[in-house]
């Protein structure tokens, strides 16, 4: 029996056309793609059978599938239910046990090479992988075997992708990132990294995909250029007064109240790549520095070896007025204290040429409408 399409089972749950349209224009909007792209995403929802996932957790927190349900563009129930085939997913699914575990077996054999292995966390390489049991097995055997049968990878938030917790010195497990397991089959790798990562952008990847057939355009890393090639900092609402050396202190201070830039705080902002400050979390409600937190660099590698998360940066590279922040501070304390020497001197000057001009006008027996006359006199002479 042909796997489905997108349409056919939305369909099939009554949504309308008028529906279906709306939502495909609004996958084109999430993916930051022009408006004509909608007729394309539409197309493909029409015509493109389901994608098979296999949807794997190692060693994590399951914070990359709370976030992934969370999501409002496209709905997660929607590219659950309709956009992909999710086989399987144990914190998703209502199967449980010897009849879970089954199914990796079954959807292996009735899509080889032609699914899509989503991974969750990571598996320890330490005592041959006794650290994470699943089912009876290692996960990093299940992995392996899973990934030889797979089209291609996407490594699910910071532990897959680079190791995260974990992974963290002194990493007694061994855990080690997808991209790093020894012996693991040459397949195509998306990291979609961020502990978690935004929810509207783990759906906007499944979406690309389904449509294009294809990842995304990619950076060095393997991320998507997308949602991964801008600093925090470069959007950040914050930013003209990290320019202007407006910053907090120390938590609930003045500057806070006023919403001064966090870098001194520790705000990795400045160093960390992701679309947090534009496509924001819950729905475009917030995010941790509009919450008032310092970014902590979450969707970097080895963010947990870096030191405290309140540890400022020493210096910043880029574009704008950069340096560290005392120097930021002090420049712009100091061209305020440039501008108001020069404005006292320029209004000393005016007074001593006023001074002057008095001293040479029309005895003091004149009265205001003599001296008016004679400005007026001036300015019509102009004429």
């Amino acid at each position: 029996m042909a796997t489905e399409t997108f349409y056919d089972v939305m369909r099939r749950q009554g949504i309308t056309r008028r529906s279906f349209t709306k939502f495909c224009s609004l996958t084109a909007a999430a993916l930051g793609l022009p408006p004509a792209y909608a007729a394309e995403i539409q197309n493909a929802m029409e015509t493109k059978p389901r994608i098979p996932v296999l949807w794997m957790h190692g060693l994590e927190c399951t914070c990359c599938s709370e976030s992934f349900i969370r999501s409002g563009h496209p709905l997660a129930k929607d590219v659950i239910l309709s956009m992909i085939s999710l086989d399987y997913d144990d914190t998703l699914m209502a199967a449980a046990g010897h009849q879970a575990e089954a199914i990796v077996k079954e959807t292996i054999e009735k899509y080889d090479g032609n699914f899509i292995l989503a991974v969750e966390g990571n598996p320890p390489l330490n005592q041959e992988g006794m650290s994470c049991i699943i089912g009876g097995r290692p996960f990093l055997e299940q992995l392996k075997e899973a990934a030889d049968h797979c089209k291609a990878i996407i490594s699910w938030g910071s532990c897959a992708s680079w190791g995260c917790v974990q992974a963290a010195r002194p990493n007694p497990t061994q855990a080690t990132p997808i991209h790093k397991v020894p012996g693991l089959p040459a397949k195509p790798i998306i990291k979609v990294p961020g502990c978690p990562p935004i929810a509207e952008v783990m759906t906007a990847v499944i979406a690309y995909i389904l449509t294009f057939e294809r990842f995304p355009e990619l950076d060095l890393q393997g991320r998507p250029k997308m949602f991964y090639s801008q600093r925090i900092h470069d959007k950040c609402y914050r930013r003209p007064h990290f320019d202007a050396g407006q910053f907090v202190e120390h938590f609930d201070d003045e500057g806070a109240r006023k919403g001064y830039c966090l870098y001194k705080v520790g705000c990795k902002g400045p160093t960390t790549y992701n679309a947090c400050s534009t496509v924001r979390w819950n729905g475009g409600l917030s995010f941790p520095i509009q919450a008032g937190h310092p970014c902590i660099g979450c969707s970097e590698d080895g963010f947990w070896d870096k030191g405290s998360f309140y540890n400022r940066l020493e210096t910043v590279s880029g574009f704008g007025i950069e340096g560290n922040a005392d120097t930021i501070g002090v420049a712009a304390a100091g061209t305020v204290g440039l501008a108001t020497a020069a404005h006292a001197a320029v209004t000393a000057v005016k007074h001593a040429r006023e001074n002057a001009a008095a001293r040479n006008m029309t005895p003091p027996a004149a009265d205001d409408a003599a001296h008016e006359g004679t400005k007026t006199h001036d300015f019509e002479g102009q004429d």
